[in-house]
């Protein structure tokens, strides 16, 4: 009988990538289960309000008010909006005074980066952005980790 000899360094890099393999295995899994169940969300909120949305296939649904009849925008924008942002149960976290607020597509969450596009200058939307593509799984100020978000957008300047 022949025995297989395994070096010491390869059996550890070989332990090592299974470990790894499996873990991303693990998360991928979650990742997608959790997705699941924000759109499970989304959609039962969207019922329960009898609003009518559009989804992307990142997993944002959102709502076109008005369209807008000014200067598009696009991922790396300089904008200011009016903003009202709640959680799945109406509750208000967090609103922009009337003059609104002034960003870089770039430098908000994801959600809000695809959902702008979609109107022109003068527009208005309802985002309703899963977790992934808001804070994910991060507390921040007073949105808890894994949130399901609900904004209501009006962009009130494109900079060009």
């Amino acid at each position: 009988m022949t025995l297989f000899f395994i070096p010491t360094n390869l059996m550890k890099f070989l332990v090592f990538s299974f470990l790894f393999l499996s873990l991303i295995s693990c998360d991928k899994q979650k990742i997608e289960k959790r997705a699941r169940k924000d759109d499970t969300t989304i959609t039962n909120y969207l019922k329960q309000q009898g609003i009518s949305a559009q989804s992307t296939e990142s997993g944002l649904y959102y709502t076109i008010t008005e369209q807008g009849t000014g200067a598009s925008c696009n991922n790396n924008s300089d904008v200011r909006v009016y903003y009202k942002g709640y959680y799945d149960n109406n509750e208000v976290f967090q609103e922009s005074d009337a003059s609104g607020i002034s960003f870089n597509l770039q430098n908000v969450i994801k959600g809000w980066t695809e959902g702008v596009q979609f109107i022109e200058e003068g527009g208005k939307v309802r985002l309703f952005i899963p977790y992934h593509l808001a804070y994910g799984e991060r507390a921040y100020g007073p949105i808890p980790a894994k949130a399901t978000l609900l904004f209501d957008v009006e962009i009130l300047k494109i900079k060009q």
